[in-house]
């Protein structure tokens, strides 16, 4: 029965990961949840007010239902294809569901499940339902541009491990300094170092809410040393990934004209694989030349 089974799950895993070319049925379906996400973050933005009337509400408690249901559709059938997901696991199951984007998945629909099975106080209720808004991470899966920015993430994941480390140590030496400087004449703004965390995080980053700021001659002239070292400190991160972005997309587009320039077909006649070559087709060896 498994084995008759799996011809069947393997076209739903063709169908939930759009694997194959000029796939409609697959297209569709990824369409649906790109819009289903997409109208959820609508449905929580709109639920942020209170003057909505009883028939909104309920047509926003029906939308929200019907998503989780969508939702929990995908992740059941995601779970059941694990298999054809990977192939070479000993545990596909177990794997698929401590994988990030399984995690993800779960996460934006246990909101709707907790409080059915555990009693929750309304305060923490609330909170928990905000978890919601992680349904926007899904489209990671179904955007080519999030999965670039995924993809140069990863590949860029040492220098940008190494800038934050820097960025944090500098965070850490302007709070320590400036308490040093500034605690004695302003203990309620500056009275530890960690609470001056918070007036190193806003100059470096440039935003300077002005909430906090120092008043000696010698707090003003770090301050102003620490505020020029973020401008360009903070920036490098960003740098980081547009070049990583750049670098991926220029690897895009040079793949893509070299699969156009060269493909490898079968030759109709005598079943030999044929190198194509823009409109020039070259046969691999003398003895294909021969047959044709």
């Amino acid at each position: 029965m498994a084995q008759q089974l799996e011809p069947i799950r393997y076209r739903f895993y063709e169908i939930i990961e759009n694997t194959r070319d000029n796939d409609l049925i697959g297209a569709v379906v990824n369409k649906v949840i790109i819009v289903l996400i997409c109208l959820n973050i609508i449905s929580i933005i709109a639920e942020s007010f209170d003057n909505l009337n009883s028939n909104v509400l309920f047509i926003l408690r029906i939308f929200e239902y019907l998503s989780v249901a969508v939702f929990t559709l995908e992740y059941l059938v995601r779970l059941w294809t694990a298999p054809d997901r990977f192939p070479a696991a000993k545990h596909p199951y177990l794997k698929y569901i401590f994988s990030p984007m399984a995690i993800l998945d779960m996460l934006a629909i246990a909101p709707f499940y907790l409080p059915l099975l555990i009693r929750f106080d309304l305060r923490f209720l609330r909170v928990l339902r905000l978890f919601r808004l992680l349904r926007v991470f899904k489209l990671n899966r179904y955007s080519d541009s999030l999965n670039l920015i995924g993809r140069v993430i990863k590949k860029e994941k040492s220098k940008l491990l190494m800038t934050g480390f820097v960025i944090i140590v500098m965070i850490i030496l302007a709070s320590s300094v400036m308490y040093y400087f500034e605690n004695a004449v302003q203990p309620d703004k500056f009275p530890n170092i960690i609470a001056t965390l918070w007036w190193a995080i806003s100059t470096l980053t440039t935003v300077g809410y002005g909430d906090v700021f120092p008043i000696t001659y010698i707090g003003k002239f770090l301050s102003s040393i620490f505020a020029i070292l973020g401008v360009g400190l903070v920036a490098l991160p960003s740098g980081i990934i547009c070049t990583g972005m750049i670098n991926e997309i220029n690897e895009d587009e040079h793949k893509t004209e070299k699969e156009k320039e060269e493909q490898v077909v079968i030759c109709p006649h005598c079943g030999k694989l044929v190198k194509l070559r823009g409109n020039t087709a070259t046969l691999r060896t003398a003895e294909n030349k021969e047959n044709h």
